[in-house]
């Protein structure tokens, strides 16, 4: 008789579902976040700072990332010139520029 109430125990219960399904979809959409929301903006950012980069010319106004403001007076393959005050020039790399300023702005800083 035991035997018949196992199967009849055994017939009752559910065979458990596969795991994994829903946790590699889980998985795939947490990758598919973290892409949209911390990779991609950043290789944007990065991106266009190459490119600003690249376009730096003599004579462009611009401000380091530690806040520095000046004129650049020469520029390399990897650093560039820049002048602060009058006959005051500093060496650094290029990759340090953090943003170019439109004419004038150096002038208008000063006057402040």
């Amino acid at each position: 008789m035991s035997f018949f109430i196992s199967d009849a125990l055994a017939e009752g219960t559910q065979a458990a579902a596969q795991p994994g399904g829903e946790q590699f979809i889980l998985l795939i959409g947490m990758v598919l976040l973290f892409y949209f929301i911390l990779i991609r903006p950043q290789q944007k950012r990065a991106k266009e700072h190459k490119k600003m980069v690249a376009a730096i010319a003599k004579g462009d106004e611009v401000v380091t990332n530690g806040g520095i403001l000046g004129k650049v007076t020469q520029v390399g393959e990897q650093y560039l010139s820049l002048e602060i005050a009058d006959n005051v020039e500093i060496k650094l790399q290029i990759q340090a520029i953090g943003t170019v300023l439109p004419k004038g702005s150096i002038k208008a800083a000063r006057k402040d």
